[in-house]
């Protein structure tokens, strides 16, 4: 699979065999528009680190889905996991609030793990309207092979941008976490 930048060379070598002038398409101004994304100029955008975390967000969420493809789970099943796994009991608020998670969206997430039989919700003995969630035996098993392969992806994250930048970037990030 691609990186999120490469470019698609097949689906475009004939056309880049015109110079670059005759491959421009006309914006609805008249003015002359590159049709290749590398050649659109990012201006301001090149100094904004909100733009640039989210490039960098969207390579790695790409790689992680790509490196998970196989057992079928996304970065956000796998922090609702990973986070139940460390902390068994923990009620489906805690786990939202936690995670910044909308609640809704954690119950929807939460039915789909269900039905995967990898998480199960035990009604709370002190509040009615409260769940304890924690992995099934095979959620259990599941999180062990999920883990190495995450572990997998940070290998990528590592070979992309060294492993002294990857570890200062965990360090910048800290005070989000």
């Amino acid at each position: 699979m691609r990186d999120a930048g490469e470019k698609n060379v097949t689906a475009s070598a004939g056309r880049n065999e015109l110079p670059a002038r005759a491959r421009r398409k006309r914006a609805g101004n008249g003015a002359a528009r590159p049709d290749d994304a590398d050649e659109v100029g990012l201006d301001a955008l090149v100094g904004h680190a909100g733009y640039a975390v989210r490039r960098f967000q969207i390579w790695i969420f790409q790689d992680f889905v790509r490196t998970l493809a196989a057992v079928d789970i996304r970065p956000t099943q796998y922090s609702v996991m990973t986070v139940i796994g460390a902390n068994p009991g923990l009620s489906q608020m805690a786990v939202a609030k936690r995670l910044g998670i909308e609640r809704a969206r954690l119950v929807h997430l939460l039915d789909s793990l269900e039905r995967r039989k990898l998480v199960k919700r035990i009604k709370s003995k002190t509040d009615r309207r409260s769940h304890a969630l924690h992995l099934t035996a095979q959620g259990e098993l599941s999180l062990t092979k999920f883990k190495q392969l995450a572990a997998e992806h940070e290998r990528h994250v590592e070979e992309k941008i060294g492993k002294a930048n990857r570890e200062r970037l965990l360090q910048i990030l800290a005070g989000f976490t």
